[in-house]
């Protein structure tokens, strides 16, 4: 997955019955005239998408060696232009391979004396256990000290650096040297190697020191070492140079309104690392052979062997029990995740930004792999459950299709309005408030009466008038652009507690409808906040919710200051 969606991060297990024995090893060779998904599938797959409203799919199989197989279903453009395998889409956090694949390719440089820029004095060797702190001096730094010095390569890309998943800390238009230098600010959830926690800003690290130590940019890098080679040419980290093929999706959000690009040109750097690849399945069709054949390809070694047993090899534990009968736990390496699935090992990424939803596997036993790429948002379980099926189908798992899964009907609370739980009336809480990590926004009452916070409300105010019923009166809001965000709408709980919704506001639609929307759903799970009043004023407010689990900050610390996962001072 780029990413985590907000705070946290959707895996989308399925189950599914085994009619099968697993310790059957089987061709990849479907049962239609050597096609794997055959009319039967197809029309459940179509069935899928309809009843979870995605627009359209690009779907490939791919062999150990011969051709793939593709197949494509409904439209990559609101003017009806049908999904090929040609079709380009962003990968989202399917990205991260590359980059760690980079950085295994540049440590083999190194070993080799092909580098072109010297490792620091101090350094003799650079490998996956190479400490951060010495590939980056001057600019590495955590706010647990331990970690700072101890972190290494292998750490911080297998999510175990301790650090939460900070997403909105992202700046849209900051540089990775930018990132780099705000990690210090950004509070743990947990001891470094403690437990794995979804980071996506150490894979702009990553990309930070390929950068530092190649004489190239991060994207070129990538482009002249993995995707030439491999003759991946419609595939790029450009949006633009996307656009001009003619060929590139658009994307939906969960509910069927078309989304403008969720990149731009400015953003490219920071979040190449993490999940800025577009490409196609023809393309990563090639990418995922490469990973079937351990980094050969046409007998020319594209990715070192230490990159492909230390990136596809489980380093941590991401899901400590199975979810089902049907998967072992779930382990993660460097930029891949690894579990079985009916007995199958499977190494596999998922990625998802605003529009679009991917997932990219191969069975190293199996000598097959997979791709499935949807143009709509927040699609991580209908993916996996179509995914799931054509593994089915390719290793003969069962006698017919599954039967695709519904949607489940999200639960949706309704706001308090009880306004004298409050402590101070809601216009005390407005205001400007700032944290070193995330920055620093301005909160609007109802009663705010600057032209900022007049521009804020009229935007949200066009936005809640198409609604089926009026949204609570008692919200905080702000203007706060950050990667895949515009605004934050802060909704009132109880007490000194609000629930805040991360959000993109379209006043004037988007595409044909120009009927108002926004992204974030009203009453679904967000972040939650506490403010704190001391002496008759507010003084702050601390973000939880940063793990799916309360941590052992929260355990121990007794102010919402020194519990929360970050916390904003009132200026």
């Amino acid at each position: 997955m780029i990413m985590a969606k907000v705070f946290g991060l959707v895996l989308g297990f399925l189950s599914q019955t085994f009619t099968y024995p697993s310790q059957i090893r089987l061709s990849p060779v479907g049962v239609n005239n050597g096609q794997v998904i055959t009319p039967e599938l197809s029309n459940s797959i179509q069935e899928t998408l309809d009843v979870w409203n995605i627009t359209g799919l690009s779907v490939a199989i791919i062999p150990k060696s011969g051709e793939p197989e593709y197949h494509s279903w409904g439209d990559r453009t609101e003017d009806g232009e049908s999904v090929t395998q040609d079709t380009l889409f962003h990968m989202a956090s399917v990205s991260k391979a590359f980059c760690v694949s980079a950085l295994g390719i540049l440590m083999d440089d190194f070993e080799h004396g092909r580098n072109v820029t010297p490792l620091p004095p101090a350094l003799t060797e650079f490998n996956w256990h190479t400490s951060i702190q010495d590939l980056l001096p001057g600019e590495w730094q955590l706010m647990d000290e331990w970690a700072s010095r101890k972190a290494n390569v292998k750490d911080i890309l297998s999510h175990v650096s301790g650090l939460p998943s900070h997403h909105f800390a992202f700046g849209p238009y900051e540089s990775p040297k930018e990132v780099v230098s705000r990690l210090r600010y950004l509070r743990p959830a947990f001891e470094l190697r403690e437990q794995w926690s979804y980071n996506n800003q150490m894979f702009t690290v990553a990309g930070h020191i390929v950068e530092t130590y190649s004489g190239k940019t991060y994207t070129s890098f990538v482009e002249d070492r993995i995707f030439t080679p491999l003759g991946m040419f419609s595939s790029t980290f450009s949006p633009a140079k996307a656009v001009k093929t003619g060929k590139f999706t658009q994307g939906w959000t969960s509910s069927g309104r078309l989304l403008p690009e969720f990149f731009q040109e400015d953003m490219i750097m920071p979040m190449a690392g993490p999940g800025g690849v577009i490409s196609s399945a023809v393309d990563m069709s090639k990418w995922v052979a490469l990973w079937l054949n351990k980094g050969v390809h046409d007998n020319v070694t594209i990715i070192p062997s230490s990159v492909y047993g230390n990136a596809s090899q489980s380093y941590a534990v991401s899901i400590s029990t199975p979810v089902d009968s049907e998967h072992s736990i779930l382990g993660y390496g460097l930029g891949w995740f690894r579990n079985s699935y009916l007995g199958h090992d499977v190494v596999y990424h998922s990625g998802s930004i605003p529009g679009l939803s991917t997932l990219v596997s191969f069975l190293p036993d199996d000598d097959v792999g997979f791709v499935v790429f949807a143009n709509g948002d927040n699609k991580a379980a209908p993916v996996m459950n179509i995914s799931n099926r054509i593994i089915d189908a390719a290793l003969h798992l069962r006698s017919g299709p599954a039967p695709p899964i519904m949607p489940e009907k999200k639960a949706v609370t309704s706001p308090s309005e009880d306004i004298v739980n409050l402590e101070l009336p809601l216009e005390e809480f407005s205001g400007t408030y700032t944290d070193p990590g995330y920055g620093t926004f301005t909160f609007c009452s109802p009663s705010s009466s600057s032209p900022y916070c007049q521009q804020v409300i009229a935007n949200f105010t066009t936005v809640d008038s198409v609604r089926p019923s009026a949204p609570s009166s008692l919200q905080l809001l702000a203007a706060w652009p950050r990667v895949g965000s515009s605004h934050i709408r802060t909704v009132h709980q109880s007490g000194n507690k609000f629930m805040l919704l991360p959000t993109a506001l379209f006043p004037e639609g988007y595409g044909r409808d120009s009927t108002p929307f926004e992204t974030a759903e009203i009453g679904t799970r967000g972040a939650p906040v506490e403010f704190v009043v001391e002496d008759g004023r507010v003084v702050g407010f601390g973000l939880f919710g940063l793990v799916g689990q309360v941590t052992e900050r929260e355990r121990t610390q007794t102010t919402v200051k020194d519990r929360a996962g970050v916390w904003f001072d009132k200026v």
